[in-house]
């Protein structure tokens, strides 16, 4: 598709340029099957933009690239232009592996799309020729059909996006577990299982959910995955507070030690009653989808 840019002086028509223009936006499907856009519709080409996608399991060896135009937030709502797979992916945790995945469309409308494995240097790449092209009519019937159920499509991305946060808070929990088994108190553990416990439960659910739902859904997940997330954060304050422990105990032992050497040697065990400020923990979690 073509259309009019730039700026029209006094009526001065020489002004006008007339540009290429992707009629439609254009992107993958990731985690939970959302479409997840790289070029915006109405994007002046030749262009190429690029994001870092990451893997949803654990030991993921291979992803598969679905690429699709369209304005749908569900990718099999929209138009799929092609697929590729893109193996060779070292083992890893879930979240570990970054994927970047570039789309390039020439001037000639060519679009080639390429995703590469920066850990390993493991690419793969598909070209579409003339697939992107659709009459001025399906163009138009798509874009209707987008704005018909924006409403719908943003609450159901919402409660997507809300069920992809709480599988992977869940998997997150039960990794700092295994990871801090020796760290973590037994009533902490049980806390955080109970947790974990409910947000499965809210999973399970709301497994299967329809429009009047999505509302009521997005809020009992996102509700249960924060309470969770909050209970996480206990693991991290406990581990500072026995590292602090640690640390004055040895201090201790250290102000001992001096007292017998000689005079003042005792001055450093005053240092017992400095206060410290507790700081909350933050578990990072690196932002992706699966491919």
């Amino acid at each position: 598709g073509a259309a009019i840019q730039g700026g029209v002086l006094s009526g001065d028509v020489d002004d006008i340029v007339l540009l290429d223009v992707t009629p439609l936006s254009l992107g993958i499907e990731v985690k939970g099957g959302l479409f997840e856009r790289l070029i915006d519709k109405n994007t002046t080409i030749p262009t190429e933009e690029s994001k870092v996608f990451t893997t949803a399991a654990d030991n993921q060896t291979q992803v598969q690239i679905r690429v699709f135009q369209g304005e749908r937030e569900i990718a099999d709502e929209n138009e799929l232009l092609g697929a590729f797979q893109l193996t060779g992916i070292p083992p890893a945790p879930a979240g570990t592996p970054q994927i970047e995945v570039t789309f390039n469309i020439d001037e000639n409308g060519i679009v080639n799309v390429e995703a590469e494995d920066q850990g390993s240097g493991n690419k793969e790449e598909i070209t579409i020729e003339g697939g992107v092209g659709l009459s001025d009519e399906e163009i138009e019937q798509m874009q209707e059909e987008a704005e018909q159920h924006a409403e719908e499509d943003e609450k159901r991305r919402e409660f997507v996006e809300a069920r992809n946060e709480a599988e992977s808070t869940i998997q997150r929990a039960e990794t700092l577990l295994e990871e801090n088994e020796e760290q973590v108190d037994d009533e902490l553990r049980s806390d955080i299982d109970a947790e974990i416990e409910r947000v499965e439960e809210a999973l399970e659910e709301y497994a299967e959910v329809d429009g009047d739902e999505l509302d009521t859904a997005s809020e009992a997940l996102t509700s249960a995955t924060e309470s969770l997330a909050e209970a996480l954060q206990e693991i991290g304050k406990q581990m500072y507070q026995q590292a602090e422990q640690q640390a004055a105990g040895g201090a201790g032992m250290g102000g001992m030690g001096g007292a017998s050497a000689g005079p003042g040697a005792g001055a450093g065990g005053e240092g017992d009653g400095e206060e410290y400020v507790d700081a909350d923990f933050e578990d990072v979690d690196e932002e992706g989808d699966e491919e």
